[in-house]
């Protein structure tokens, strides 16, 4: 057990629909602080839930790769998930939230990066791969870190700091400390209405083309017909939400929206831990006061840089939001957790949505 964090989690594990399950085990007040140990796999490995060798991510049956169309940034992490649904059960579908999905749905992400992203047979360095598990209770998340090695990955509660370089597309030698979080820090990202909840499969983010073994599907049609989705409404009713870096795919007001969905809006929602706030940031929000147009801060601190409002239109220099995405300060920098780089990208297209907003 790590040690470091005098806190104290309430944590229950319960296994289910893994290839070599543990007796199931209830944990009641671990100390994070102490030396006992979590009587949970200690390794990635005894998930059972990849191939052998483990950093070729080729998962075993049952366990289904899938992807977004707006995923956080990390970093520049890149990303690869999977879900592996208990055997008989199946996720029900929701238009507007994350799909209800059944107990003992356990939902994979690895974080990785290509070394060198201008060499076409790309050298990968996995970082992390985070489990979040739906128990009886409800969801709880492990981490695990990848060795040096790449053989496999261990158990991580109390988070951890790994340095990465890696060249990018245009040939930029890049440098991070990339930030594993501690399970705390898990929570409240993922919190919602005070429990904790996934953030990234909801239905408009499912909606889109991926290429499976056996062919190009769409996402959601596929689950539905793996029998993990109950129930599909018609293809041409399916929300969507755009790619926040591909213009093909809406106009640059839904790709800004879908940028400060997936970054910001699972703690600026009406459930989410910044409720207070009043600043809500779902792509779904039609008011623009409510997702910052014209509206001044209610608790910011130095974090509103002495600006006056959330988003000035035409005036991003003048726009909190601007002013929190840049910012590399702790104090300051929104999302608070999961990078420690500015996302040029992503900032370039939400200052160029307010430079071309019309005054409302």
């Amino acid at each position: 057990m790590r040690s470091g964090f005098g806190v104290i989690l309430i944590l229950s594990y319960l296994v289910y629909g893994c290839s070599n399950p543990k007796k199931p085990v209830e944990i009641e007040q671990l100390s994070l602080k102490g030396s006992a140990k979590l009587d949970v796999p200690e390794t990635l490995s005894e998930w059972k839930l990849f191939e052998e060798p483990l950093n070729q991510l080729n998962p075993v049956a049952g366990v289904i790769p899938y992807d977004l169309n707006s995923p956080l940034f990390t970093d520049y992490a890149l990303k690869a998930r999977f879900i592996k649904v208990p055997e008989g059960m199946q996720a029900v579908y929701n238009h507007s939230e994350v799909l209800e999905f059944a107990e003992g749905t356990i939902l994979i992400k690895n974080f990785y990066y290509d070394l060198d992203q201008t060499n076409e047979e790309k050298d990968q360095k996995l970082i992390e791969t985070r489990l979040l598990i739906h128990e009886k209770q409800g969801w709880n998340a492990l981490t695990y870190v990848w060795n040096d090695s790449q053989t496999d990955a261990t158990l991580e509660i109390a988070g951890k700091t790994v340095p990465v370089t890696w060249v990018n597309e245009d040939g930029v030698l890049k440098n991070v400390k990339y930030s594993v979080p501690n399970l705390v820090q898990c929570k409240s990202c993922h919190e919602r209405s005070a429990r904790m909840s996934p953030i990234g499969p909801s239905a408009r983010q499912l909606n889109k083309s991926f290429d499976y073994e056996d062919g190009a599907a769409n996402q959601l049609i596929k689950w539905h017909q793996l029998s993990i989705l109950d129930s599909l409404p018609a293809h041409n009713s399916l929300p969507k939400l755009a790619q926040w870096d591909n213009p093909q795919s809406g106009t640059l007001d839904e790709r800004a929206r879908a940028w400060l969905e997936i970054n910001c809006a699972h703690c600026h929602r009406a459930e989410g831990p910044a409720k207070n706030t009043g600043l809500h940031l779902l792509a779904s929000e039609k008011d623009p006061y409510r997702y910052g147009v014209n509206k001044p801060p209610i608790a910011a601190g130095r974090g509103s840089g002495g600006l006056t409002y959330g988003i000035v239109p035409g005036k991003p220099d003048q726009s909190i939001i601007v002013h929190r995405i840049e910012s590399l300060d702790p104090g300051v920098m929104m999302p608070e957790l999961g990078r420690r780089m500015e996302h040029e990208e992503g900032v370039e297209l939400i200052r160029e949505w307010i430079t071309k907003m019309s005054a409302l």
